[in-house]
């Protein structure tokens, strides 16, 4: 007898498991992300093929595609995966690297439940103490303490940023844009929301916080003392890599 809750799932056989999994290691990240659904019905065994895939990425996870199977596992409703995470990514997907020794659990929190708001001030809070307890103190940075940043740690916002907004957020995505527009600041801007013609976009109401943003958006960075610090944190060696892969 047909037990009706299994009724209408596929019949996912060991050669189509194997078939997915070859598709999924072998494909693209464009390809990964579109396969992810299909591991999803085929149940446990789809789950085992994301939880390998994360491990062999483990070193460096930060790329949407390990973001979705995090995701994917995190949501799953299974007892296995739920193991599996708490094991292997106790803290998250994201490692919270420093070369300082800064704390940024407190962001990945905020990010991971979509706050954008929170997050973004708690933002500038880290950076803050990664410049220093001066900077902590006034709460803005120089643009010569931004040149002075670690690049591990800068690499970690923005890939806290990065994987949490699906690849549309993070210092690295206005680096790619500012790029685009030759750095041209003018142009930049309203590209990102940050200026409507003349006027600047007003603090917080007039931007939004959540993923019908702009691509670039967030995080913001205070203009009242003009550019050079946005131009220091674009241009910083921590961009000479590419983004996190999407």
């Amino acid at each position: 007898m047909i037990d009706p809750k299994t009724a209408d799932l596929p019949d996912t056989t060991s050669n189509d498991i194997a078939a997915l999994r070859f598709k999924f290691e072998s494909g693209s990240p464009a390809g990964q992300l579109q396969l992810i659904p299909e591991l999803i019905q085929a149940g446990e065994s789809g789950l085992e093929v994301l939880m390998e895939f994360l491990l062999q990425s483990k070193s460096n996870p930060a790329t949407l595609v390990a973001f979705k199977a995090y995701q994917t596992l995190e949501s799953a409703n299974s007892k296995v995966a739920d193991e599996f995470l708490q094991t292997h990514f106790p803290n998250g997907i994201v490692p919270l690297n420093s070369e300082r020794g800064i704390d940024y659990t407190p962001l990945q929190q905020l990010l991971k439940k979509q706050d954008f708001l929170s997050a973004d001030r708690m933002t500038l809070q880290k950076m803050c103490e990664l410049a220093g307890v001066d900077a902590v103190q006034r709460k803005w940075l120089y643009f010569t303490e931004v040149e002075n940043f670690p690049i591990k740690d800068l690499q970690t916002i923005n890939n806290l940023w990065f994987v949490y907004s699906e690849g549309k957020f993070g210092f690295g995505v206005q680096h790619e844009i500012w790029l685009g527009v030759g750095k041209n600041f003018l142009k930049f801007w309203p590209k990102i929301g940050w200026k409507n013609g003349n006027n600047w976009t007003r603090y917080p109401n007039g931007f939004t916080w959540d993923l019908s943003a702009p691509k670039g958006h967030l995080p913001l960075s205070n203009q009242l003392r003009g550019v050079r610090v946005i131009a220091s944190l674009l241009s910083h060696p921590a961009w000479s890599n590419k983004s996190p892969e999407s």
